[in-house]
């Protein structure tokens, strides 16, 4: 039998998330959901989409591996669209710090923060973080994670920038989830180029950013557009050269200070802003008429104690929101899909198929892939999850806990919670 030959039949629920676009406003509740459905892989990629009794007239079993998903809900792999996953060292005392009323800028500016995990990932080896990211990722394929974006960023320099991209480049080779490379360069101020941010831009696009085309090393560039950070303007010159050169854009916007972030995002033509918890109503309606996915990350609001992203006002204002985890080891550690869910539609008055949505077609889209999969439709990458229970509604209502049983990628089976994996 052909790897990447599947057929998964008498799902209760066959939540398809139909489309090849980003959903905007009142189109993200809308799942296209199959009572009793089937679907088909062949050679990894979907071809057949309906009710099992539509597809088993036009399909042989004996072709095929079969799963048999009665009383199980089956949906799109989960994308995450934003994470920090490949990085050196852990940063425990600083949340200890945070518990005690330290803010996020403070304990950056007195050294703690990237900068601290920058020393970590400068010091590990190539093959330090290779076991360091595929562990994670592990973890992220048991959550139903068929797709991951992972930035550059905690290296601040050129050897280390490298260095976290072709770990993600060797892992995208060898591990089952497919990675997004970003380049996040300008993720922090190094030390030595204090004061100095316009010089430490220069030096990314003349020494850094030529070798990450050449090399095609990264399909996005990032900057963490933010007060005492980098600036607009600073933002504007970084990711201007790297559209030049080829690149597709992504901001770090308006998370601490509202600082027109958004605004430059949808100037530039970004394909995401993300975080946005200080967003301005004239920053989200640009967003949202320039296609700009607004990506919000309810883990990491949550670790911060900090007030949400205004995921309903961006809804109800015609953008497309996804949801991520933003995986990083100081503001966010963790890679739990559940609690996204959870927080999206307890604390950020998304509804459940809202919160779907944007963690497949709208999570494809922030990552510029939604084309290829994000949703079940013949043409696409056959990255599909089965649940444990008959409904998607499980998924925030069993609070915290994964209720994926099985992840199938490209059509092969690749976790399995009864099996650990296939």
């Amino acid at each position: 039998m052909t790897k990447g030959n599947l057929l998964i039949k008498n799902a209760a629920e066959l939540v398809t998330c139909s489309g090849f676009e980003a959903k905007k406003g009142k189109e993200m509740n809308e799942l296209h959901v199959i009572p009793n459905g089937a679907v088909v892989i062949q050679g990894g990629v979907i071809q057949g989409v309906g009710s099992t009794e539509e597809i088993l007239k036009n399909y042989c079993e004996s072709d095929f591996q079969v799963i048999d998903a009665s009383g199980k809900s089956v949906l799109p792999g989960f994308v995450d669209s934003h994470t920090h996953f490949v990085f050196g060292g852990y940063r425990a005392e600083e949340f200890s710090w945070r518990l005690r009323g330290d803010s996020y800028m403070e304990i950056m500016e007195r050294g703690g923060g990237i900068i601290n995990s920058v020393k970590a990932t400068r010091e590990a080896s190539k093959e330090e973080l290779f076991r360091l990211g595929k562990r994670r990722l592990d973890s992220m394929l048991s959550f139903g994670v068929t797709t991951v974006e992972g930035k550059s960023g905690y290296g601040l320099d050129y050897e280390t920038e490298i260095k976290q991209l072709e770990v993600m480049e060797k892992l995208d080779q060898e591990h089952p989830i497919d990675i997004v490379k970003t380049f996040l360069g300008a993720h922090a101020v190094p030390k030595d180029y204090k004061g100095r941010e316009d010089a430490f831009v220069e030096f990314l696009i003349e020494k850094v950013l030529p070798t990450v085309v050449e090399r095609n090393l990264a399909e996005f560039c990032d900057i963490f557009c933010e007060k005492n950070v980098f600036s607009v303007e600073q933002s504007r010159r970084l990711l201007t050269k790297a559209k030049e050169m080829g690149m597709k854009l992504k901001l770090h916007a308006d998370e601490i200070v509202q600082l027109g972030g958004a605004e430059l995002a949808a100037a530039l033509g970004a394909v995401s802003a993300d975080h946005l918890l200080q967003a301005s109503d004239q920053g989200i309606e640009d967003m949202a008429k320039a296609g700009v996915v607004a990506t919000l990350l309810p883990c990491t609001a949550f670790s911060l104690r900090e007030h949400y992203a205004r995921a309903r006002h961006m809804i109800d204002h015609g953008c497309a929101v996804a949801l991520a985890t933003d995986l990083n080891p100081g503001s966010c550690f963790t890679e739990s899909i559940p609690l996204v869910f959870a927080l999206a539609t307890l604390y950020m008055k998304m509804s459940i198929e809202e919160a779907v949505t944007a963690l497949t077609i709208n999570g494809a889209a922030a990552v510029g892939r939604a084309d290829k999969i994000g949703s079940i439709d013949a043409g696409k990458q056959g990255d599909i999850i089965i649940l444990e229970f008959p409904s998607y509604k499980y998924i925030p209502y069993h609070i915290g806990v994964s209720t994926v049983e099985k992840v199938v990628k490209k059509g092969v089976l690749v976790f399995d919670k009864e099996n650990k994996k296939s």
